[in-house]
């Protein structure tokens, strides 16, 4: 006695792909806003700026060099100085840029108070760029 069929039909297999459709169409309205908003970022005021000689950008930052000896003296870009004179250098520098870097070398055995009057000169100066050059270790130690 048999209640159904002996035949059975195939239920529809789940879909494999993936439908890219929707992550186009996704794609594309983000490609589209990136279009619009770019110029925006840009500048939003408009302006002919008149051209002249002196408009033209400054050379790369200068830097001064200030090297302090084992036996505390001092000097600026290779010259032996006093503490006054390599303040009125580094007055001079700060005159010439603002965006003058001092380029403080110190030797190990230094005590930490002469560098830090080297460090206040050149703050006075108006220099507030100070670098401190360092050798990098060998590989050896």
């Amino acid at each position: 006695m048999a209640f159904g069929r002996l035949e059975r039909t195939q239920r529809p297999q789940p879909m494999s792909d993936i439908n890219m459709t929707p992550l186009v169409d996704v794609m594309l309205v983000l490609v589209v806003i990136f279009i619009l908003t770019a110029p925006l970022l840009a500048s939003s005021i408009r302006l002919d700026l008149p051209q002249t000689e002196g408009a033209k950008p400054n050379e790369a930052p200068r830097f001064v060099t200030v090297v302090v000896d084992k036996a505390g003296a001092l000097f600026l870009d290779d010259k032996p100085v006093t503490m006054a004179e390599l303040a009125s250098g580094l007055t001079q520098a700060a005159g010439r840029s603002i965006e003058t870097e001092v380029q403080l070398r110190a030797d190990q055995a230094v005590p930490y108070g002469r560098v830090v009057e080297v460090m206040g000169a050149a703050q006075k100066a108006g220099l507030n760029r100070i670098g401190f050059v360092a050798e990098p270790t060998s590989p050896s130690r």
